[in-house]
C-alpha cells in the first residue's frame, strides 16, 4: 500500500529555513506528481508545490520565490526547501499523491516564531 511519511519539520525563527523530506513507498514514484499542502489552525489545507514527473514545478504565489520543490527518484523522496521563512508559513505541512485516490502523509508541523 501506499506510505508517505514525511520529516524535517520545526520551530525556526523568521527568516530561517528548513527542509521536509517525504518518503514514498508503495507506488510507482519516477511517474508520480507529488504535493505539499499545509494547514494552518483554524485554516483550511492549502496547496504549497507540486512537482511533475517530468520535472515541472508549481508554486503558491504566497511560497513563490522563497520555497523550491524537488525530489530524488532513486529514494523515492520528495523534498520542499524552505528559506526566509515567515510566520505566517506556521502549518502541519503535508505530502499528498493522487493514484487510484489521495494519498496523504502524517503531517509535519512547521513553526515559525521568535
Amino acid at each position: 500500500q501506499v506510505q508517505l511519511v514525511e520529516s524535517g519539520g520545526g520551530l525556526v525563527q523568521p527568516g530561517g529555513s528548513l527542509r521536509l523530506s517525504c518518503a514514498a513507498s508503495g507506488m510507482l514514484f519516477s511517474v508520480a506528481t507529488m504535493d505539499w499542502y499545509r494547514q494552518a489552525p483554524g485554516k483550511q489545507r492549502e496547496f504549497v508545490a507540486v512537482a511533475g514527473s517530468g520535472g515541472s514545478t508549481n508554486y503558491a504565489n504566497s511560497v513563490k520565490g522563497r520555497f523550491t520543490i524537488s525530489r530524488d527518484n532513486a529514494k523515492n523522496t520528495v523534498y520542499l526547501q524552505m528559506n526566509s521563512l515567515k510566520p505566517e508559513d506556521t502549518a502541519v505541512y503535508y505530502c499528498h499523491f493522487f493514484g487510484s485516490r489521495d494519498y496523504w502523509g502524517q503531517g509535519t508541523q512547521v513553526t515559525v516564531s521568535s
